[in-house]
């Protein structure tokens, strides 16, 4: 074939496009197995965060093993239903009013119950999960993230600070009537229910935390509420 044809050139071409896609295409599937391992291994430290275990990249699968008694989904009625916790996907689990992950852990002989939470934020998604004492109202931990929140103001959901000072707080109140946790500004309080502080200067965030929590929190209110 003439190498000065523009057939020659339009083959060369095209064949050069298939082989960098060919080799794309074999790298990014390649890289997928390592990404997709990254990714539980964060959501593994962020389950453990919301029960007060800390833990590194190398020993986030053991402890998770060793903590996480059992994973399960629950429908809207409260029961337990067919499917792999770990791997929903969350924001289409709320979205679609779909089956939610619970996880059950055993922090020094007791049983805490994980939920997920999931809503929108200033600038984009945020998430998180809390943990409950076996009466399934008392907070025992929690741990929040965010997409692109404001750095210095509300990114700093993401902080231990904040999330800690959801510890021991209830999500119903005395009549036993869910209430959820409020987000109140700095200096201020919430009637009939506890409440937290917000972030200061991050007034969007925490308002995107306080109907994350409220709206998350409901759609989980028959498992919470149902007899063990």
């Amino acid at each position: 074939m003439n190498r000065d044809s523009n057939t020659y050139t339009i083959v060369y071409a095209g064949v050069m496009v298939i082989l960098v896609a060919l080799v794309l295409a074999f790298t990014s599937q390649s890289l997928r197995q390592t990404q997709q391992k990254n990714e539980d291994i964060d959501k593994m430290r962020q389950i453990l965060r919301s029960v007060r275990v800390q833990a590194t990249p190398a020993d986030a699968e053991a402890k998770y093993n060793e903590l996480i008694k059992e994973a399960f989904l629950v429908n809207a009625e409260g029961q337990k239903v067919d499917g792999d916790a770990f791997t929903t996907d969350i924001a289409k689990a709320f979205f679609d009013h779909k089956p939610l992950p619970v996880f059950v852990a055993d922090i020094d002989g007791q049983t805490k119950y994980i939920l997920a939470l999931r809503g929108n934020g200033l600038w984009g998604p945020i998430w998180g999960y809390i943990s409950l004492d076996d009466d399934k109202d008392t907070v025992y931990g929690a741990d929040f993230g965010h997409q692109s929140e404001t750095p210095g103001l509300g990114a700093d959901i993401a902080k231990p600070k904040f999330s800690q000072e959801f510890y021991n707080k209830k999500i119903f109140n005395s009549a036993g009537e869910f209430t959820s946790i409020a987000i109140v500004k700095p200096g201020k309080t919430a009637e009939g229910r506890d409440y937290v502080d917000g972030i200061s200067g991050g007034t969007i965030t925490s308002q995107g935390v306080n109907q994350m929590l409220y709206d998350s929190l409901s759609g989980y209110l028959k498992f919470l509420t149902a007899k063990n």
